[in-house]
């Protein structure tokens, strides 16, 4: 089967997003759960440890220690917001109370991800949720599993909730009242609070509730917006106060004597970086305060609070509530919450909470019995039924205390140990998922190298044999081993497998294909036989290597082989950073060779045979580029404009590095986006970005219709007129005291502009498509992608956020330059055009802010223009926004190559096959990597977030590459 370039490019990149989409499902483990169905019950409870059998062993839980407790949960709530100094500027009452009132502090430590939904989860069932929580972040599911909400509802407690409505749709059925609030709408920082707080008066007055849940979205809000330093987290913490405040002094006045006292539980879901936002694993991220006010606690000085695990907070809530630990939990009590209690009800906390987390370490782990914890727990076990006979037989000498403390030390290691265990374990890998996603991949990557000859010929088409493969007797031996191993696997499999729960006609044509392409594979090698390539004598001289390509392939291999080191990928912008550095360099010493060197090597150069065959055959009719008549300057000045365009492009690139900082070591340090997103700051702010949108329109304008231009031009006054509306920027006449508005308005105008231009480029796409007149068709095609591409930019620049309005007008400057100065007029060729646009497209990732760290997504751009949160649109503008840099730079590599006249057609075959090769090398190495990686201390904190990343990626590039071959040759006459 003969395919062009293009389009065997693109099959190969869709089979690719197929395996590593099965691998990333096999990849991110299930959670530890327990092997029963059914959820704990208090008729499971084991019995009292006891050393005689005189007196019957107590299987009831203790008593409850309170009688109601509200948890009030604030979003994003960082630790040093309330233990460090802006708690005692901000929040008074509650400092106040943690260093002399009768509570206990604590610096809960969460998990990474970082995000709303999985923290909830571990807040109620004390689990550690997958790290593929992040992506169901956006679409809560129903909670089927064992959670303290069910529990507490089971016993009859009566629950209300007001908050943020991923509560509701994880606990559907549970609340007898509820008001939930989207949590999305991330440019709502006021009436989302206020319509929790507005309940609070006539809730607290009401005896009809046993628990009352308060999620606050606020903060985290603010956090998105404008940051952790922003003037508006001080009056929402303030805010937050006056709440606290409220709730306490209430269930102080409520309580009576004679009744048990009341909990007031105050705690974050996860924190927030020095960025704003959340969902990575560093120390702002990760710690959130925990604070538990009751009168039941004694009065004492608290200045250093002590470090706990967020799923400390539910096994703890259980037992002091009287209900079940949730049978998943791999959390351990915390103690504190039980010193009033006799000794005898602490080692019966403790005996429960062991023996839950026993059970669990026996059903997630085959070698339990080899885990400190799990021995230490038995001796413990064990100590703690003698001194329950000598209690029962009345003993009350110093003996027996002393004896009860050593228990309750011993229980305390051993709960610690297992709780460390079960944490450390996660989940349990799906192995067989990943072995065959990872199959596909190297099938692709061997399947594209194979190609490479035919793929990058003159031609750019490339023969598949797909007969001889179907029709092969290795062909049906494979198919019968692939198929029987696959039997064996789902039918042997203790744990669940995705791959072996998917339709067995599915599952089996994906056997049959894999196979087909391993014997395709081996035909294709068969042609590599250097036996065979002896009548060629001549091939070899089309393919060598200049000093450019041997720079370009050393930097796509040495940054794949980066990826293996840890510090690599967290710090991964700082390789791109330097190999553009040094590609800027090799480009200014090629200008300098050809403008001042060119006599002497001109016989040279015409010897010396480029990187691609394609090259050799250039067209004698094709028209020569000037860019006199494209940019109107002079001859004499383009030679000293071609040797300024490396440099410049290295001090954009400088610029663009202070810009944003990024990365894990030095991301907290003050940069320019700090000093201009400040408001003492705000009128340089503002000239910036109007300077930068007027050179995005002079850039971008130059080869658009008269109507995209009014429109560009219109569109980028809506994009300042939006960001005058939410208090970005300034407008000469905008009022001072004016309130601050959402911009919906403005913003829905500049995307009306978008889709006015991106229709008029697809008009004259299809347009040239029926032209007669071959130059005329040239000309519409040219014209309609280069208008498409203007509506991308358009749209990027309503996204961007003002501070990164020049990194939108640096890359469109560097791509004009380097097209006009350096890529035509230096001939390079399709392969070394598209890894240089690769190379730009990662390195403006990183220069937009963005890092390998879930947390510096931008959750805020998806609600640009949004009254309410819809998620298909949040979605699409968040990851538009995420991989603008690398989008724009693809987009621009389509309309430059087919640019090309009458070599179009090739150009954007060897430009895709190039583009897809690019995107798998890394891919597949990285595959490999994780998979040998998958019990690394970093996997979930520096690996796990690189390869979401990198899967999301993928597949954005595969949805841009079939534009490479959408557009071929032109019509002919």
């Amino acid at each position: 089967m003969r395919l062009s370039s293009s389009v065997f490019a693109a099959v190969c990149l869709l089979i690719e997003l197929l395996g590593i989409a099965l691998f990333l499902r096999g990849f991110f483990p299930v959670p530890i759960k327990s092997s029963l169905s059914t959820k704990s019950k208090l008729s499971d409870l084991p019995a009292e440890p006891h050393a005689g059998s005189s007196q019957p062993n107590s299987t009831k839980v203790p008593s409850p220690l309170f009688k109601r407790v509200v948890i009030v949960l604030i979003d994003a709530l960082r630790e040093d917001f309330v233990f460090g100094p802006n708690g005692k500027r901000f929040m008074p009452y509650t400092r106040h109370i943690v260093e002399r009132g009768s509570s206990h502090s604590f610096i809960a430590k969460a998990r990474p991800p970082t995000v709303t939904m999985p923290r909830i989860k571990a807040l109620t069932t004390g689990s550690i949720p997958g790290f593929i929580d992040v992506v169901m972040n956006l679409n809560s599911p129903a909670l089927l599993e064992d959670n303290l909400i069910w529990q507490a509802k089971n016993a009859g407690k009566r629950i209300i909730f007001y908050g943020d409505d991923t509560w509701v749709r994880l606990f559907p059925k549970h609340f007898m009242e509820y008001d939930g609030t989207t949590s999305f709408f991330v440019s709502d920082y006021t009436e989302v609070d206020n319509n929790v707080t507005r309940h609070l008066d006539s809730t607290l007055k009401r005896d009809d509730w046993d628990m009352l849940i308060l999620h606050y979205l606020g903060l985290d809000h603010i956090g998105h917006i404008s940051g952790p330093h922003s003037s508006l987290i001080g009056p929402k913490l303030l805010e937050m106060d006056d709440v606290i405040k409220k709730i306490h002094a209430s269930l102080i006045t409520r309580e009576s004597e004679g009744s048990l006292p009341n909990l007031l539980v105050l705690c974050g879901d996860h924190g927030m970086s020095e960025t704003g936002s959340h969902g990575g694993s560093s120390e702002p991220e990760v710690s959130t305060p925990l604070v538990l006010f009751s009168p039941a606690f004694q009065r004492k000085d608290c200045s250093h609070p002590v470090v706990v695990e967020q799923v400390d907070l539910p096994p703890t809530l259980a037992l002091a509530l009287a209900l079940p630990i949730s049978q998943n939990s791999v959390g351990r009590l915390i103690p504190a919450m039980f010193e009033e209690a006799s000794l005898r009800e602490q080692l019966r906390f403790l005996h429960i909470n062991g023996h839950q987390l026993s059970s669990l370490l026996r059903d997630s782990n085959p070698n339990f019995h080899k885990e400190d914890g799990y021995e230490q727990f038995r001796v413990a076990e064990k100590a703690h039924g003698n001194w329950m006979k000598l209690y029962m037989e009345g003993n009350a000498s110093e003996v027996l205390g002393n004896m009860g403390k050593k228990v309750l030390k011993q229980y305390l290691e051993a709960l610690q140990a297992m709780s460390a265990a079960l944490s450390k374990q996660l989940g349990k890998y799906d192995i067989y998922s990943m072995i065959v996603g990872m199959i596909l991949v190297l099938q692709v990557l061997v399947l594209l190298l194979l190609a490479m000859p035919e793929a990058l010929s003159g031609a750019a088409c490339v023969d598949v044999p797909v007969a001889p493969a179907f029709l092969s007797l290795p062909f049906y031996l494979l198919n019968l081993l692939g198929s029987s191993v696959h039997v064996l696997v789902c039918t042997s499999a203790e744990a669940s497998c995705y791959f072996c729960s998917l339709p067995w006609l599915l599952a089996f044509s994906a056997i049959l294909f894999s196979s087909a392409l391993l014997c395709s594979l081996v035909v294709m090698a068969a042609k590599w036989d250097p036996l065979k390539n002896k009548s060629h004598p001549d091939r070899s001289s089309d393919w060598t290597l200049s000093e450019l390509d041997v720079l370009l392939l050393t930097g796509t291999v040495g940054h794949t082989l980066s990826l293996g080191a840890s510090s690599f990928v967290e710090e991964e912008h700082q390789t791109w950073y330097f190999l553009l550095n040094t590609l800027c360099l090799a480009v200014f010493q090629d200008v300098c060779r050809k403008y001042f060197r060119e006599r002497r090597q001109s016989s040279d150069e015409e010897e010396e045979g480029p990187l691609l065959p394609s090259t050799v055959e250039e067209d004698p009719t094709r028209a020569t580029f000037s860019p006199t008549a494209e940019l109107g300057v002079s001859v004499g000045s383009e030679k000293w404009l071609a040797l300024a365009t490396p440099i410049l492009t290295l001090a954009c690139c400088r610029l663009l590095r202070s810009l944003n900082q990024t990365g894990v070591q030095w991301a907290h340090l003050p940069d320019l986006s700090h000093w201009l997103n400040s408001g003492d700051h705000k009128v340089f702010l503002s000239l910036l970005a109007v300077l930068s949108l007027l050179l995005i329109f002079l850039l971008v304008q130059r080869r658009c219709s008269m109507v995209s231009k009014i429109a560009l031009a219109l569109g980028l006054l809506g994009v300042y007129s939006y960001r005058a509306a939410v208090d970005n920027v300034l407008f000469p006449w905008q009022n001072s005291s004016q309130s601050v508005s959402k911009g919906t308005g403005e913003a829905r105008f500049v995307y009306v502009f978008v889709l006015g231009i991106l229709f008029t480029g697809v008009k004259d796409l299809l347009r040239s498509q029926v032209m007669s007149s071959a130059v005329e068709g040239r000309r519409l095609k040219s014209r309609g992608l280069w208008e498409a591409y203007s509506g991308v930019v358009l749209l990027v620049a309503l996204l961007f956020r003002a501070h990164n309005l020049p990194t939108l007008a640096c890359c469109l400057l560097i791509q004009t330059l380097m097209a006009q100065f350096i890529w035509k007029k230096l001939h390079y060729d399709a392969a070394q055009t598209t890894i240089m646009h690769y190379w730009f497209g990662q390195a403006f990732f990183y220069f937009q802010g963005n890092s390998n760290n879930i947390a510096t997504v931008d959750i805020s751009v998806g609600f640009v223009g949004l009254e309410s949160y819809v998620e298909a649109p949040a979605v699409f503008l968040t990851a538009f926004s995420t991989y603008a840099g690398p989008l724009l730079w693809a987009c621009h590599l389509v309309c430059y190559l087919s640019s090309e006249r009458d070599r179009a057609a090739v150009s954007l075959g060897h430009g895709s096959y190039c583009f897809a090769l690019l995107r798998s090398i890394p891919a597949v190495f990285y595959v490999v990597l994780v998979t040998a990686l998958r019990y690394h201390l970093f996997i979930w904190s520096v690996f796990s977030p690189k390869l979401l990343l990198r899967g999301h990626a993928h597949s954005g590039h595969r949805r841009c590459l079939p534009l490479l071959h959408l557009h071929g040759p032109g019509p002919h006459p």
